[in-house]
Formats: structure tokens, sequence, C-alpha cells
């Protein structure tokens, strides 16, 4: 369930994500020149950055797939994505090895 405007600070919020919040609050961020211009230049990176160029054929056990299926299910996503979405985390180095 999506939280509403008033639920915000009800959220449970990471170490940085709670420093960014202070730091907001106690006003250190000044707003750019030139909104509209940061705006499109942050859209165009984040369309580059998630854009899916390339294909990935992978062999798993029936049992894995089966297992990674009712997990997204659960989660209300396409299998392919809660894939994607781990291999992308790990890739990124947010699991310890």
């Amino acid at each position: 369930m999506p939280l509403k405007k008033n639920d915000f600070y009800k959220a449970k919020l990471d170490e940085e994500e709670q420093n960014l919040l202070e730091s907001v609050e106690r006003g250190e961020w000044t707003p750019v020149d030139n909104p509209e211009e940061e705006a499109l230049i942050a859209k165009q990176a984040s369309t580059n950055y998630l854009r899916k160029e390339a294909r990935v054929n992978i062999r798993l056990s029936r049992g894995d797939l089966t297992l990674l299926k009712q997990k997204a299910a659960y989660k209300g996503l396409p299998y392919q994505t809660l894939m994607s979405s781990v291999l992308h985390e790990y890739a990124a180095g947010h699991f310890k090895e």
C-alpha cells in the first residue's frame, strides 16, 4: 500500500536517507536556477540508465524457477522483473558477499 503524503515521515529510513532528510530539514539545500532543465537532464539520465539493451538466456532448476515465480507473485511483479532486480542489486554491490 503506497504511503500517503502525511505518512512520509512514518516511513522507515536507512542511515543515508535519514542523513539526507535531516540535511533538508536544516535548510542546507538550495533550489537550482533552472529546475525544468535539471529535471529533463535527470529524466534522460534515468531513461538511459534503465534502458534494457541486452538479452540473456539462463538455465535454472525447475524448483528455483517455481520459487522465484512465487516470490514475484507475492510482490506483485513479473518474475523476469524480480530476477532482473536481484541481478541489478548484486551487480551494484548491494549484497554482502
